[in-house]
């Protein structure tokens, strides 16, 4: 028989939560902290000033959030920077290639 079932989500378990690297809690911990400060020191009425204190977690909420086919935006935003700034031509290195730059 040996019927095998692999689960789809097996990388879920190498993460915190099932959702969190560390560098993602790293993000997240900073903005919260951050926000907290910029609450704690700027006692304000104005709802601009509200806006930018809590702008640190907003980002940092936005980063971690989870995307589809991508772990997170952050990923999400990383991979189409390194698409765009990296080279456009690839050369084969296939079985057949000698190795030699043409």
């Amino acid at each position: 028989m040996n019927n095998y079932l692999i689960p789809a989500n097996s990388k879920k378990s190498k993460l915190i939560l099932g959702f969190f690297n560390p560098l993602d809690l790293i993000i997240f911990t900073v903005g919260v902290v951050l926000t907290l400060f910029l609450l704690f020191a700027f006692k304000s009425n104005n709802v601009i000033v509200m806006i930018l204190d809590l702008l640190p977690a907003l980002i940092a909420s936005f980063l971690v959030m989870p995307v589809p086919n991508y772990h997170n935006m952050f990923t999400l935003i990383n991979n189409i920077y390194t698409y765009f700034s990296k080279r456009k031509k690839y050369y084969w290195r296939g079985w057949c290639a000698n190795g030699k730059k043409r």
